[in-house]
């Protein structure tokens, strides 16, 4: 059974992501995606609660901040401490029986790992629909993952839901979160997707931008 999975979804529970549940759903039914992993950053509450509360396969994870940048940890039950050295952060995944994805890994404004990128990692996020130039970033993400012989995947990185399945890894397995786990490090995946269009994300900004506002009028009033 070949799933269409979008791996990297931030939701309302991320300070920078306007995606509640309902959108989620809607955007990841629409787009024909078969599972979601939801990676909010640093924090796993928001992935627990909606995997629980939504008709629609979700993989619990999360963003981490590690001191080397930013990295994915899938199939999570438990949180991972912030500000670990990027090691410290793979252990710390594998530990909790998660999957450890190098996101973004060379993209500009994104806390991408870059040199860091090592073989304990499980995959590489070749596509990530958000980076910053796109063409570059794929282009040596596939570089990096060919290099250290790791499973290549994709994710769009989506905050606003219409860019949810923008960039998105075919899996060969059941639709079972731990299937879908042991398919990614088996390989038996591939990475496909395109950038978010640059009026997409100046909408996005936009609504950001005033929800921050709203949030701030809304603490002055109850003050």
């Amino acid at each position: 059974m070949q799933l269409k999975i979008d791996l990297h979804v931030h939701t309302h529970y991320s300070y920078d992501s306007l995606i509640t549940l309902e959108e989620l759903v809607y955007y990841a039914k629409k787009h024909g995606l078969d599972a979601v992993a939801v990676t909010d950053h640093d924090r796993i509450d928001g992935a627990l609660k909606i995997a629980k509360e939504a008709d629609f396969p979700i993989i619990p994870g999360i963003e981490v901040s590690s001191l080397d940048g930013h990295v994915v940890g899938l199939n999570l039950q438990e949180s991972i401490a912030k500000n670990l050295s990027v090691s410290e952060t793979v252990y710390k995944i594998h530990e909790k029986g998660g999957f450890a994805v190098a996101c973004h890994p060379v993209a500009f404004m994104k806390g991408s790992v870059g040199k860091n990128v090592n073989a304990r990692f499980d995959a590489v996020e070749v596509i990530n629909a958000s980076a910053i130039p796109f063409g570059y970033s794929v282009k040596y993400g596939e570089k990096i993952a060919t290099r250290l012989g790791i499973a290549r995947v994709a994710g769009s990185d989506a905050h606003y839901g219409p860019e949810i399945g923008y960039a998105y890894t075919l899996v060969n397995a059941e639709l079972e979160v731990e299937e879908i786990i042991n398919a990614l490090s088996k390989g038996l995946c591939q990475p496909f997707g395109k950038a978010i269009p640059v009026t997409m994300r100046l909408k996005r900004e936009f609504l950001v931008l005033k929800r921050k506002f709203s949030l701030r009028d809304q603490k002055r009033r109850e003050c």
